[in-house]
Order: C-alpha cells, then structure tokens, then sequence
C-alpha cells in the first residue's frame, strides 16, 4: 500500500531541461564551448545533482582549477535569476503528471525533493500554482539522499509504503539507498530499474 510520493521536480513536474541548459551556457558564454559542452553532457546524466556539484566539476574536473566557495554561490545566483525569470511560464509544465498531482494529492502524502536550489524551487512552485500540492518542498545545496532520509525520519514513514518518481540515475540511487520502490519517468534509459510510467493517466502504483 503506497502512502507517500517522492517527487523529483525537473523533468517530471516542469519541462525545464532545455532552459536549464541555457542557464548553463550563459553563466559560462566565456568559457570554451567544448568544455561547455562536456558539463551539458554531465549535467543531463546527473539530473538529480544540484548546480553546485555541476558548477564544481566544471572547474575543478574540466578546467582542472580550484574555486572558490563565493565563486560557486555568485554563479549559482546567476543561473537562478535566468530560472525565475524563464520556468514561471505554465507552457513548461507536463501536463499528465500535473493533472494526476491535482486528482491525487489528497490520497497520498507528496514531498518535492530536487536537485535545484531550494529557495527557486519554492519561488517556481509558488509562481506556478502548484505549492499546495505538496507537504515539503525542498532541494539543493542539501544532497536528495539525505533530503529523502530526513522526510524519513522526520514524518516516521514507512519507506516501504513510499515511492520515488523521478528521470535520472540520481533519483534511483536517492530511492534505492533510502530503502524505496523507484519509478521512472521520461528517460527510457531508466526502463531496467525497479519500475516505469509510460503514462501518468494509467498509473496504478502497487
């Protein structure tokens, strides 16, 4: 019996993969565009990982340099005021997964737990409507295991009457280390692991 849902927030609730991309390549317009290039790749298998782990392993792993702590906060500021400004637009949401979270969240406890910094991702959800919908609402800089493992505790649910749905390795590694069933969604890649929804309008969740 399925009680409480996980949610991860980028590419399941809001379509804002594309944009995300863009906020990347114009926080780093002045850098070569290959290395651009190999974050953008890293970035889209590591959707769960938040833009300070990204930011990170732009410097220190592709152009091998130390940063800094205030380096890394001042450009994940300027990724985050290009993200108000785009993501609050409606058109990017999915549809199908917002009509199942209007039709459903009386009958299931819901947690956001994202990748993305938290005080935008309030500030998004708020802007789009979709606050009310959910218990917590909670992301980065705290890592999404231990964001899932302190919902855990603090709410004393049963992991095994709680799922995870999210669309990157990052969200099955968060569901899998916290004790939890996985559903994927929107990444055929994610097909192998525990489950996967083809299509929100036919979820049954066992």
């Amino acid at each position: 019996m399925i009680k409480t849902i996980f949610w991860d927030f980028d590419g399941v609730i809001l379509n804002s993969l594309p944009i995300r991309d863009y906020g990347f390549k114009k926080i780093f317009q002045d850098f070569d565009k290959e290395l651009v290039d190999k974050l953008l790749e890293y970035h889209t298998l590591n959707g769960g990982l938040s833009r300070y782990v990204k930011i990170r392993y732009f410097y220190n792993t592709l152009l091998e340099q130390d940063v800094s702590d205030e380096k890394v906060q001042e450009l994940a500021d300027k990724f985050s005021t290009i993200m108000k400004k785009e993501l609050t637009n409606k058109k990017y949401l999915i549809t199908e997964t917002v009509k199942f979270i209007e039709e459903n969240y009386k009958n299931y406890n819901f947690h956001i737990v994202s990748g993305s910094d938290e005080k935008e991702l309030n500030y998004l959800c708020k802007e789009l409507g979709l606050t009310k919908y959910f218990k917590t609402i909670e992301g980065s800089p705290t890592p999404k295991n231990d964001l899932v493992k302190n919902i855990l505790e603090d709410y004393s649910y049963n992991p095994k009457e709680s799922v995870l749905i999210g669309d990157s390795i990052n969200d099955y590694e968060a569901a899998n280390i916290n004790g939890m069933t996985f559903y994927g969604y929107n990444n055929k890649d994610l097909k192998e692991f525990d489950r996967y929804i083809e299509d929100f309008n036919s979820l049954l969740l066992q």
